[in-house]
């Protein structure tokens, strides 16, 4: 239940997910047969509860994989991994931001826009699509307030994907704030970005330099299956989330 009904930092949600299947188990009476087995064989009991879970319950919200449902113990999280998609709108210029973004973030967009379009020549873009096409950037999902400047790479990535015409690795989530010159700036709550990677799954993340001392936190479970890129500038974050 916690792993396929709650993504939160407490308990809540978990306390209301058992109260609801007790309250339908409850009112099934357990036929007396069924009683008597639960009694003698605890791998019958669990047989009946798992499959309860799944027939009393609404589907489950999140879906892990087979490595990720067998990390120990709760695992609660307040951070999930997000999406971030680019477009280019011939015939038009200038930029939009959507998908509910706090002015910080929008600030990170900026940033991340200002550093690609700058250094174009360098990463072998044509100058001319900024001329000729606006760039739409939006982060799913739309209902959900997203805010800091976690994000920056990010954007500054999937722009320069779509200016180049180069997908960027499927495998490969990123955090960290950008600056107009392409630093990359370390950024909190490591631990709970790495975590809600590995649970998309991803099997790469990329870090900001400046934060390789937070994986010490990481469960050595998590840390075994994920490969960790270290970068201090943009151009450390795009040679490894851009093939070629």
């Amino acid at each position: 239940m916690i792993s396929r009904y709650t993504r939160e930092a407490g308990v809540r949600q978990v306390d209301r997910t058992i109260a609801r299947v007790a309250r339908k188990i409850a009112l099934c009476f357990m036929p007396k047969e069924v009683f008597n087995l639960r009694k003698s064989d605890p791998k019958i009991c669990w047989a009946i509860w798992a499959r309860s879970v799944s027939c009393l319950n609404k589907p489950g919200k999140h879906c892990l994989s087979e490595s990720q449902q067998g990390l120990p113990g709760p695992r609660p999280a307040a951070m999930c991994s997000i999406l971030i998609e680019a477009t280019l709108l011939p015939g038009s210029r200038g930029s939009t931001l959507t998908g509910q973004l706090g002015d910080v973030m929008r600030e990170s967009g900026k940033a991340a826009q200002g550093y690609i379009w700058s250094h174009a020549e360098a990463l072998g873009i044509d100058p001319g699509l900024f001329r000729r096409h606006s760039v739409h950037v939006h982060v799913p999902a739309g209902a959900t307030p997203k805010d800091g400047p976690s994000a920056g790479v990010t954007m500054a990535t999937a722009l320069a994907s779509l200016y180049s015409k180069s997908p960027a690795r499927a495998n490969t989530a990123m955090t960290g704030e950008i600056t107009l010159t392409g630093l990359v700036l370390p950024v909190g709550g490591i631990k709970e970005k790495v975590l809600a990677a590995h649970r998309s799954p991803i099997q790469r993340v990329i870090l900001p330099k400046e934060n390789e001392k937070d994986l010490r936190e990481i469960p050595d479970t998590v840390s075994k299956e994920t490969q960790f890129i270290f970068a201090e500038r943009i151009e450390d974050v795009l040679k490894v989330a851009i093939p070629g």
